[in-house]
């Protein structure tokens, strides 16, 4: 999933042309679609962080095409807000009903809209944004690709390359959780990237041979026949 990039699913010209350009000045890259068809075909070849979607569209209703999403696994956890010209609050929670994140009611501002779509981002991926996070000694901070480990009383400022950098920020934003191999391919690498499992454990070794100049390699954690885990507290490094 490709966390800065958004898909606008709109029929009418001159909204999604709207909406587009304040999605663009507000820092996202952003791809369009007019119906449901060529949205799904969109998603299907690369997982946008994010999906505006019309409720009316011309081929299929973004209802059918949210619920559609929610029933797969790979698009399950796909952020969506909705677009509607249905002010009416059964509306609303049809909408919110078949999975949507957050919705919008037409005509809405475009600061509006993308005070929304930061929201979602926050709650549903917060790796998407420039806030700092920290976890025990480690804290990471996207705006300024500064990483530190406060350890044994000292602060010491961490290298790393743009990989393992991701690497280091996805676990950061998902701690104590056991991630597959297969899985960080798909959340750093991206989903429509092909490469071998075995480069998930290259970039581990790089990440730990980073983080053990301050003592903290240890709270990359193997957890063994399964994956990897990011801990708060270092432990002995193994695998």
């Amino acid at each position: 999933m490709t966390t800065g990039r958004l898909l606008v699913v709109e029929d009418e010209p001159s909204i999604s042309e709207l909406i587009s350009i304040n999605l663009r000045h507000a820092g996202f890259t952003v791809v369009t679609a007019a119906t449901a068809e060529a949205a799904r075909e969109v998603v299907d070849r690369e997982l946008p962080g994010l999906v505006v979607l019309d409720w009316m569209l011309p081929d299929r209703s973004g209802i059918a095409l949210c619920r559609q999403w929610r029933s797969e696994s790979r698009t399950r956890d796909l952020p969506v807000i909705m677009l509607t010209a249905r002010a009416e609050e059964a509306d609303q929670v049809q909408g919110l009903e078949a999975g949507a994140d957050d919705y919008l009611v037409k005509p809405f501002s475009p600061r509006t809209l993308v005070a929304r779509v930061r929201a979602v981002l926050r709650r549903r991926s917060p790796q998407a944004l420039d806030d700092a996070v920290q976890i025990g000694a480690l804290k990471l901070d996207p705006s300024t690709r500064r990483v530190t480990c406060q350890a044994s009383g000292l602060q010491t400022e961490i290298r790393l390359g743009p990989t393992e950098f991701r690497l280091l920020h996805y676990l950061l934003t998902h701690p104590e959780r056991v991630h597959s191999r297969a899985q960080l391919l798909d959340r750093v690498w991206g989903d429509h990237v092909f490469i071998e499992e075995r480069t998930v454990d290259v970039h581990i070794k790089r990440l730990r041979e980073a983080l053990s100049v301050a003592d903290c390699a240890g709270m990359v954690e193997t957890v063994r026949g399964a994956g990897y885990r990011l801990a708060a507290l270092p432990q002995a490094v193994a695998g």
